[in-house]
């Protein structure tokens, strides 16, 4: 299919590690590329794929979906308006139901990059300034996450180089399901968006409040977000608009390298700058 000429743009959804090849084979027939994150584990991989994409002039976006999430982009549009003032403090929560298979979690290159990956962009994208150091403290509770040699809970300490600070809250377990939340405090206010669920009822009476369960997981919580994402997906080819903010294949080598500080860190107990890593790579 990928030869059809009648094919503008591909969707690339395989296992990460066939994203950067399939990249590559369709930037060199001219093809635009949609790819689940990330294109790879491996820097060198990476930019041979986004070389591929900048010589053959095709566009590439990311699948960082939690930009196109009706709350999130709310929260993203608030801040650019400066309803908040300055952005002094950002605090993620990301919890899963329950942790993946040991063999998923053997291939998915840790939990800071398959897991808090979408937290990083979120923290780029809602404070709108690069992350300049991470400071992590992880354990593993799970039995899981203990035989892959992974983290199952991390808190991740974010220095962004604006001088603002931020917290990522990650657990792989979380008893009464998926926990997406964000605030970010500024000089002039703060902006929150709370837990989704389906029922979006409140109901108080003697047994107290009960706001129902939330999302059982990711597909469910941002079914939309999937949705918006391959609109904007479909804008960008047709137009070349960046005004939506997509993730784009510089976002995906940024956040790679976040992940590797956050991973250094956590298992060296100290601060990591995220121009140590990229230095190790000639960036």
């Amino acid at each position: 299919m990928v030869h059809d000429p009648e094919v503008g743009a591909i969707v690339v959804g395989s296992p990460t590690p066939f994203h950067a090849e399939q990249i590559i084979e369709a930037a060199k027939l001219g093809k635009h590329i949609f790819c689940e994150k990330p294109i790879s584990f491996d820097v060198p991989t990476i930019d041979v794929a986004l070389k591929a994409v900048a010589d053959n002039d095709v566009k590439l976006l990311l699948g960082f979906q939690r930009r196109f999430d009706s709350n999130f982009r709310t929260i993203r549009e608030k801040i650019n308006e400066g309803t908040i003032g300055d952005v002094r403090t950002i605090h993620i929560t990301s919890r899963d139901p329950a942790p993946p298979p040991v063999a998923y979690l053997q291939n998915s290159g840790g939990i800071f990059m398959d897991m808090t990956s979408h937290d990083f962009d979120m923290a780029r994208f809602l404070v709108g300034d690069e992350i300049d150091e991470v400071f992590v403290t992880a354990t593993a509770f799970d039995p899981e996450a203990k035989e892959a040699d992974d983290f199952d809970t991390a808190n991740t300490h974010l220095k962004f180089k604006n001088g603002a600070f931020g917290v990522i809250e990650n657990s792989r377990r979380c008893s009464f399901g998926y926990d997406q939340r964000v605030e970010v405090f500024g000089a002039g206010g703060s902006i929150s968006g709370a837990n989704r669920s389906p029922q979006n009822v409140l109901v108080n009476n003697k047994d107290g409040l009960n706001a129902g369960v939330p999302y059982s997981f990711f597909l469910d919580r941002y079914a939309d977000s999937y949705v918006n994402i391959m609109s904007a997906f479909v804008k960008y080819v047709k137009t070349g608009d960046e005004s939506l903010e997509p993730a784009l294949g510089i976002d995906g080598k940024v956040t790679i390298f976040i992940g590797m500080a956050a991973a250094r860190s956590a298992k060296e107990g100290r601060p990591v700058k995220i121009s140590e890593i990229a230095a190790e790579f000639g960036c």
